[in-house]
């Protein structure tokens, strides 16, 4: 068996939600000082690679602690969209399905190629990552339920549309303006008068809003190996594996693929 990480290093380089705290890490033992390394990190749970659990939004939802370990592990697809994706850009269910198959109870996870414009990406460039990167239509929220999938995953810092965001709709308001600037080429790449229409006051954080309290969770910032040729769009092994943080509305993960030789 091959094992794929699908996962984006993290350190205090890694790209953060906005106005989140970053990540912090410092040694505050030392080799030669105390005979042994040791480190301190001071981070919110939503960076790099991680699962957000239905707590992150729900009051009564569950915490990581509390998501079943058959949730986290088993079949599922990588569905390769990068060859259509750009900045903004938007996926529906229809593109999945005309790529490959989706099983009741699959786990999915979207390969897009965003996590290249990461940190440590190939292409890095942290306001592309974060303010331009594509997302879901809306209807992939009843698409998902349908389908009676628990775990999904993006290669991107949200699954929501920028749009559907603080990104999109106020995100800097009062300072750099970055809202306006992400919203402006939104109107022009799909047109002024379609923006109410693709994304409704209804639809803002709805893959979050709409999911989580139905147990649909996921994972955020994929990366790593999930662009190899050999992994797109095909029947996989999938899984996503956080530390059992007891009370948790969120926890890194790793992300992994497994497949048979």
């Amino acid at each position: 068996m091959k094992i794929y990480d699908l996962s984006q290093p993290l350190n205090q380089d890694a790209p953060f939600w906005p106005f989140y705290p970053p990540f912090e890490v410092k040694y505050f033992k030392r080799k030669s000082e105390h005979g042994v390394n040791a480190q301190y990190i001071k981070t919110s749970n939503h960076m790099g690679t991680h699962m957000d659990a239905p707590r992150h939004f729900v009051t009564a939802g569950k915490t990581i602690d509390e998501l079943p370990l058959d949730w986290l592990y088993g079949e599922g697809v990588i569905v390769d969209l990068s060859d259509e994706m750009d900045e903004l850009g938007l996926f529906t269910s229809k593109m999945i399905e005309d790529r490959v198959e989706v099983r009741e109870g699959d786990i999915l996870f979207i390969h897009t190629g965003w996590y290249t414009h990461a940190q440590f990406g190939s292409e890095a460039d942290e306001e592309k990552y974060i303010h331009r990167h594509p997302g879901p239509h809306f209807e992939i929220v009843d698409w998902l339920l349908e389908k009676k999938i628990h775990l999904w995953g993006v290669d991107m810092v949200s699954t929501d549309h920028p749009m559907n965001l603080p990104i999109g709709r106020f995100l800097g308001k009062g300072g750099l303006e970055h809202w306006k600037k992400v919203s402006q080429q939104a109107e022009e790449k799909f047109g002024a008068d379609k923006m109410d229409e693709l994304f409704p006051d209804s639809a803002y954080q709805l893959t979050h809003n709409a999911l989580f309290p139905h147990d649909c969770f996921h994972v955020e910032n994929l990366g790593g190996d999930i662009g190899a040729p050999e992994l797109q769009n095909k029947r996989l092994t999938l899984g996503a594996f956080p530390w059992k943080f007891k009370g948790g509305e969120a926890a890194f993960c790793r992300a992994v693929a497994f497949v048979e030789d």
